[in-house]
């Protein structure tokens, strides 16, 4: 799915990052509703009849989620939205370690009761981006859905207002790391507590089974549930999936080349299609001698961030999430930078989506970006050494010629990362789930398309389906027509495509 460009949703499954933590620090819990004094109380949740297992009762028979109306924030198109607050252990695996507040927001379903499915849950990429910003921001994208589920998001741990992670970023520089007294939660803001607070929350909701939309990071976190809660798996959709077979490495080699090939496909096009194309016969060599020419002297004023070689390759690709609706935007701007010498279109694109670390999103509102270094590298268990990563930065470098040398700082991002990471790659593998939906689109740039058939491989036979969408950009809902059809089909409805159907 692709979105307004306040935030997009994407990348591959490991970090092309040019930024790095030096300090981190933890901010307190969540409140229950964004600002302002909290309104009174709406009436109370009911629960499901099986709660999560292995969780104490004063996070189950003692807690119901009390819903209190809150105001959109900013951006929003409707209002009618509810917040609440879920108290959750900080550590599943031993619960008595302390408890955190989960950040809840809901839109009740608009169509009659007696048609109400369930609620349906979305996470909208990262990690570091906020479910209680995105759901008002992007619900008209979901209308039918919303009237048959009452739309719910969350602030995932380290994001918002569940105990966020605020580390102080800067360019990246080797041997920098959030020192070990930076924080005692660190540990456990990863996607596998994530995806533990999930079924809490599809608990307290009142779903026997938890229905869901995940994008781009959204899929791990969802696969990653599937894996844990074989038996609760309702209907889910993993949309612009990443790829659970790849490490950070591989996976920023993946992307970099698939970034690569879509700005290769928006070159033909700009060349046969607008006179005032002016990349000519060579492309990638005008564009790369603008990145070096940017990195020698970045332009900008004292008002205004610089904008280098990394900003501005950063900003071609996120002009290439958009797909096609990209191409002549893209083509204006590069006109403006290499005959003028205007790269305002290309700073503004840039400072869209500072700070920078295109991982698995460009991060969102607030803490986005120290949420996705914190949530990697508790992931990940990769910690080379200097000559390891040095190794490693080289083949993200020669991966491609354009777009290469900007994501090759990867390697280094955990670099001495005061806490080890749980595993080289996610495990998603559901055997026992019901059928889940993974929608992957053939141009994506930023979640390669190879990675929709690892993943519905990975989740297993029988509960991975494939639906495959012939589009350029990040995400094919709501924009693809056919691919809508199938997800809203598939959701309403229950109705599994074939596996490996293709949308035109």
């Amino acid at each position: 799915m692709r979105v307004p460009r306040t935030w997009q949703r994407g990348g591959g499954l490991l970090l092309a990052a040019v930024l790095m933590v030096s300090g981190c620090d933890v901010g307190k819990g969540a409140g229950g509703a964004p600002g302002g004094p909290r309104p009174e109380p709406l009436r109370a949740e009911a629960k499901a009849s099986h709660p999560p297992a292995g969780v104490p009762a004063e996070f189950t028979g003692g807690q119901r989620l009390r819903w209190a109306r809150c105001a959109a924030p900013s951006g929003a198109r409707r209002g009618g939205y509810e917040c609440a607050t879920m108290k959750a252990p900080l550590d599943y695996r031993r619960p008595g370690r302390g408890t955190i507040d989960v950040a809840l927001i809901r839109k009740r379903a608009t169509g009659p009761e007696r048609e109400r499915i369930g609620s349906l849950l979305f996470n909208f990429g990262g990690p570091g981006v906020s479910g209680v910003a995105g759901l008002p921001k992007y619900a008209n994208q979901y209308e039918p859905l919303g009237e048959r589920y009452d739309l719910v998001s969350f602030d995932p741990r380290g994001v918002g207002r569940t105990i966020p992670v605020t580390c102080v970023a800067r360019r990246f520089e080797k041997g920098d790391a959030c020192p070990k007294d930076s924080g005692k939660v660190l540990p456990y803001i990863g996607t596998s507590q994530t995806a533990r607070d999930m079924d809490l929350i599809r608990y307290l909701l009142g779903d026997e089974k938890l229905h869901y939309f995940g994008v781009s990071y959204g899929t791990e976190l969802g696969g990653v549930y599937a894996h844990l809660f074989p038996k609760n798996v309702g209907r889910l959709v993993l949309e612009a999936p990443v790829d659970p077979t790849r490490d950070l490495v591989e996976g920023d080699i993946a992307q970099v080349k698939a970034v690569q090939r879509a700005f290769d496909r928006f070159a033909r096009h700009c060349v046969s299609a607008y006179d005032d194309c002016p990349l000519g016969r060579a492309p990638g060599q005008r564009v790369l001698a603008l990145l070096h020419k940017l990195d020698k002297t970045p332009a900008g004023t004292r008002d205004k961030d610089k904008l280098d070689g990394t900003d501005a390759a950063y900003a071609i690709s996120d002009y290439l999430d958009r797909g096609k609706e990209g191409w002549r935007p893209l083509a204006t701007a590069l006109d403006d930078a290499l005959t003028r010498g205007d790269t305002r279109d290309l700073m503004d694109e840039a400072d869209d989506h500072k700070p920078r670390a295109k991982a698995r999103s460009a991060p969102s509102d607030g803490d986005g970006t120290s949420a996705l270094v914190a949530v990697t590298c508790t992931d990940s268990d990769l910690r080379p050494g200097y000559d390891r990563a040095d190794d490693m930065a080289r083949r993200i470098k020669a991966a491609s010629p354009v777009f290469g040398e900007a994501w090759s700082n990867g390697p280094y991002l955990c670099y001495e990362w005061p806490f080890d990471g749980e595993r080289a790659d996610p495990d998603v593998s559901a055997q026992g789930a019901r059928p889940i939906l993974v929608v992957a689109g053939t141009g994506d740039p930023t979640t390669p398309y190879e990675g929709g058939r690892h993943m519905a491989d990975e989740l297993g036979e029988g509960v991975g389906v494939l639906l495959s969408v012939r589009a350029e950009g990040h995400g094919t809902y709501p924009q693809n027509a056919c691919a809508t059809r199938a997800v809203d089909t598939y959701l309403l409805d229950g109705t599994v495509p074939k596996d490996g159907r293709t949308c035109g």
